[in-house]
């Protein structure tokens, strides 16, 4: 294995792209075909896997319909982006991994920009910019507060933590740390938090690429007041969550503790008077980011205190029972042309 920030003695066998869908059929359907071309525009072998967290597998049906060549399906029937997350780990069939998010789409030449930075710079991930597009006209509050606005680095930047919507893995790395994705954090948000911290304090190169960008499509529902504050407050909450549960047991992290909690005070404080000042002045712009920060400083606070937030939770649901023992523990899974497809085990 090469020391880290060392580039690799050999090319890679392929990459595995991998989208984690959930219920969201139609943004599959239209992300499948754009995933194939950039495969095929890639140097290296490549294949796109489907994990299906649905309990009654409805994104079966979109990738039999498409019986595209260069897709695999897997049903995975334990709830939540962890569980995944960590099937894709087990199921992909090369040395890289790149994560994309079903409701994403990449810009031309997106993949070849992954592989590329992760051939240059040797570093165990690379990840790109997520830009949000809206399906319809967000409200003003979300705009002011620049709810969607996410970071632009200068290509080859070091980052010590990142998303997993835009993400390229080496599984060797990974492997050889034997790091997985926290089921804890299966129906919260955070897992990819948490598991990049982890590569990253075990020494690892996480380097941004700028021109790798994958476009997200903001449905009418996440683009309100509501919905964007619910997840500054998730976010927070995972943060501290994470970073008290990094921190060695005892003194320290009792620190990191107290630590998060000034962080989430600070910031309650600070934004009741940004919003405060925003209300008096007319000005929406300081109301939103006020409202924001305190949405973010609660977050913090309640993470502190050791509480999880979850966001993903779901009703509570049973998968369909197989009708053939080749498929046992997983719904009906149909085999078309080009469609390979692979159950889970028994939960």
């Amino acid at each position: 294995m090469q020391d880290a920030g060392a580039t690799r003695s050999s090319p890679p066998s392929g990459v595995t792209v991998a989208v984690l869908t959930y219920r969201r059929n139609a943004e599959l359907a239209a992300l499948l075909p754009l995933l194939v071309q950039e495969l095929r525009g890639c140097p290296c072998a490549g294949q796109v896997l489907v994990v299906d967290n649905d309990p009654a597998a409805g994104a079966r049906e979109v990738v039999t319909a498409q019986a595209l060549d260069d897709v695999r399906y897997v049903w995975e029937g334990e709830p939540g982006i962890a569980a995944a997350r960590n099937r894709a780990l087990s199921e992909a069939s090369y040395d890289l991994l790149v994560f994309i998010d079903d409701d994403e789409r990449p810009v031309p030449g997106w993949l070849t920009l992954l592989l590329q930075a992760a051939a240059g710079s040797g570093a165990a991930a690379v990840v790109g910019p997520v830009v949000s597009e809206f399906a319809a006209p967000p409200s003003p509050f979300v705009v002011s507060g620049g709810f969607f606005d996410r970071r632009r680095l200068p290509s080859g930047t070091r980052v010590q933590v990142a998303a997993s919507n835009n993400l390229l893995l080496d599984l060797a790395v990974v492997r050889r740390l034997g790091l997985a994705f926290d089921a804890r954090f299966g129906l919260t948000g955070g897992s990819d938090y948490l598991f990049t911290r982890q590569l990253h304090l075990a020494g690892e190169q996480i380097v941004w690429c700028d021109e790798a960008v994958v476009v997200d499509v903001v449905p009418p529902e996440r683009s309100r007041a509501a919905w964007v504050l619910r997840r500054a407050f998730r976010t927070g909450n995972g943060s501290a969550v994470i970073e008290v549960d990094l921190a060695a047991a005892g003194p320290a992290r009792a620190r990191e503790r107290a630590r998060q909690a000034g962080a989430g005070l600070a910031r309650v404080l600070g934004g009741t008077a940004k919003a405060a000042t925003g209300v008096l002045t007319g000005s929406l712009p300081l109301r939103a980011s006020g409202a924001r920060n305190v949405a973010r400083g609660l977050g913090l606070l309640a993470g502190a205190a050791g509480s999880l937030y979850g966001e993903y939770s779901r009703p509570r649901e049973t998968a369909p029972a197989a009708t053939s023992p080749a498929v046992a523990g997983a719904p009906p899974v149909a085999s078309a042309p080009g469609v390979p497809t692979t159950p889970a085990g028994p939960p």
